[in-house]
């Protein structure tokens, strides 16, 4: 079954704890935490103290995404905060493989996220090593972004090199994914959903979330 994940960047900031009981109670599957630093993408987010008050207000899964240089100088205080999976791209780590190894040492499942100019080969090697694989679809760093013309075809080619590889491994697409576009997305072999804007943006989150499931079935 395809999983949502709602990005807590497009939620009311000063009602994040309210804001994500709501999507908890509305379907959602995980709770997708956007990371930032203000150096590899041009914006700043939270750290490990967010997290962890996150982790009190909610059960569900958190799927903590470190747009951040130098991840593997961070990963620890993540999972300590609560996170479940931690996710790094392949532009900001140095030494890829060891950065992946801390993340499951910590306790947590282990992501590689890219960018969309970044060739997919980039992560041949790695694939066996993941538990997620998530393909940007906007160039990070804001939400509400439209999804860019020509990722349904790297989902695609992400998702064969998965079946070829390691076929356990999670593909999750972030960025620009709306009630209308979701069905293609997850047909094209998404099998997790972040999406934000048309989410926390929408007036009936239940609703929104139950349109994007039915659509992505």
């Amino acid at each position: 079954m395809k999983k949502i994940a709602p990005s807590i960047l497009s939620a009311d900031g000063s009602r994040l704890a309210e804001e994500i009981r709501a999507v908890e109670a509305a379907g959602a599957d995980w709770i997708h935490v956007d990371v930032m630093d203000g150096h590899f993408v041009p914006n700043l987010t939270l750290g490990p103290s967010m997290v962890a008050a996150i982790r009190k207000v909610t059960t569900l899964p958190l799927d903590v995404h470190l747009m951040i240089e130098a991840p593997e100088g961070f990963i620890p205080e993540f999972a300590r905060a609560g996170s479940d999976w931690i996710t790094v791209h392949v532009e900001a780590a140095h030494h890829l493989h060891r950065t992946v190894g801390q993340i499951r040492e910590a306790g947590c499942r282990a992501g590689v996220s890219l960018n969309p100019a970044t060739p997919l080969v980039q992560v041949e090697e790695i694939l066996p090593d993941l538990d997620l694989l998530l393909v940007m679809s906007v160039n990070p760093g804001f939400g509400g972004q439209r999804f860019i013309d020509g990722a349904l075809p790297r989902i695609r080619r992400a998702k064969e090199m998965i079946a070829a590889a390691a076929p356990r491994v999670l593909l999750e697409v972030d960025g620009g994914v709306t009630v209308d576009n979701i069905g293609a997305i997850a047909q094209a072999g998404a099998d997790v959903l972040v999406a934000g804007a048309a989410i926390f943006g929408s007036p009936d989150y239940a609703r929104t979330i139950a349109a994007m499931k039915t659509r992505a079935a």
